[in-house]
């Protein structure tokens, strides 16, 4: 069994992202991709997105801190703080409106 401090990995996350260029950081707390489950924790900096991607499998959005939101096919969700959001399949793109931390979780399916 293993435990995560998941406050302290989004506030990492969001530290090192505003040390980037590119204003975001990640960090796989569970799985990967030899597995089919994958938990990664996101720090985004106001103002930067994950650009348009295809969704790997099912998965969910859990917003630890911040407002972001979600496109997808002409559709758009906010997330805030403790909100989850479950996101669609096919492609899409996720924005940081405030500096923000995210948990993605994603179970692969075979396509």
């Amino acid at each position: 069994m293993k435990k995560f401090s998941l406050t302290a990995i989004a506030r990492a996350q969001l530290r090192e992202a505003g040390e980037t260029a590119n204003g975001r950081a990640a960090s796989t707390v569970f799985g990967g991709h030899e597995h089919t489950l994958r938990q990664t924790v996101i720090g985004l900096k106001a103002g930067t997105q994950l650009q348009e991607h295809l969704n790997p499998g099912e998965a969910t959005l859990l917003v630890l801190q911040g407002r972001v939101t979600v496109s997808s096919n002409g559709q758009q969700w906010e997330g805030r703080n403790q909100d989850l959001i479950a996101l669609p399949d096919g492609r899409l793109q996720i924005s940081a409106n405030e500096d923000s931390s995210v948990l993605l979780t994603v179970a692969k399916i075979d396509r």
